[in-house]
C-alpha cells in the first residue's frame, strides 16, 4: 500500500477502510460483483481518490475479503496440545464462517467467476491452511516432514464455506448440524494421521498443487 504510506498516512488510512467497509457491505448484498466506482460512491468518496487506493477491481476484492489479517485462530495461552489447539482453531474457524457467511458465499462465486488462471484464486489465498498448521505445529516431531502440512490441507478440505455450503444447502443439515460434523471430520482425520504417523497414507499427495482455501 505505498499510496497510503506517503504522508497523511492516517487520514489515507481511515480512506481506505471507508472503501474496503463499503466493498463489503456491497458483498453482503450480493447481486453483481462492486466495482471499486461502486465502493466509492457507497462510501461517498470520489471515483478519482478510490482508484489511488484500488487501482482496479480485484485489488479491492482481495482487501474487502473477510479476516485477511490474523495470523492465528488461537489466543496467545493456546495449550501444547494437538488436538485441543486444533479444535480450538476449527471451531473459531467455523464461527467466522457462519458469522459471515453472506460474504463468504459471494467471494466464493467471485472467486470463481473471476479466476481463470489454474491453481490462483487471490480471493482464496490459503489462510486457513496457515492456521490450521499453526494449530498443528507441536505435531511436526510426530509427523513426516510435510505431514503437518498435509494433514492442514485435508482438514480444510472438510472445513469452511465451501463445505457449509454442500452441508446445508445439499445434505440438508442445519448449521449447527453442519458445524458439529465438520469439528468431527476435523477430530477424525487428526486421529487417522496420528494413528498412522505420517499425514500422508498413500504417499501420492504434493502439497504444491494444494488447494488454497
Amino acid at each position: 500500500m505505498p499510496y497510503e504510506r506517503s504522508g497523511r498516512s492516517r487520514q489515507k488510512m481511515r480512506t481506505r477502510n471507508e472503501l474496503v467497509a463499503a466493498a463489503r457491505a456491497l458483498v453482503a448484498q450480493g447481486g453483481s460483483v462492486p466495482t471499486v466506482e461502486q465502493a466509492a460512491t457507497e462510501a461517498s468518496i470520489s471515483r478519482t481518490t478510490a482508484y489511488r487506493y484500488f487501482p482496479n477491481q480485484k485489488a479491492l476484492l482481495v482487501a474487502a475479503h473477510p479476516e485477511t489479517e490474523a495470523a492465528s485462530l488461537l489466543p496467545p495461552d493456546a495449550s501444547d496440545d494437538p488436538e485441543e489447539r486444533l479444535l480450538t482453531a476449527v471451531q473459531a474457524l467455523i464461527g467466522l464462517v457462519i458469522e459471515s457467511e453472506p460474504q463468504q458465499r459471494t467471494m466464493l462465486r467471485l472467486s470463481l467467476e473471476l479466476d481463470t488462471v489454474p491453481g490462483q484464486l487471490p480471493l482464496r489465498k490459503g489462510r486457513a491452511i496457515a492456521w490450521l498448521e499453526d494449530a498443528l505445529a507441536p505435531l511436526r516431531p510426530r509427523l513426516t516432514e510435510q505431514g503437518p502440512r498435509r494433514l492442514a490441507v485435508a482438514i480444510r478440505s472438510a472445513v469452511g464455506i465451501e463445505s457449509l455450503v454442500w452441508l446445508t444447502d445439499v445434505a440438508g443439515l442445519s448449521r449447527d448440524q453442519a458445524a458439529e460434523l465438520m469439528l468431527w471430520s476435523a477430530r477424525a482425520l487428526l486421529h487417522q494421521a496420528l494413528a498412522e504417523g505420517s499425514g500422508n497414507p498413500s504417499g501420492r499427495y504434493s502439497t504444491g498443487s494444494a488447494a488454497s482455501g
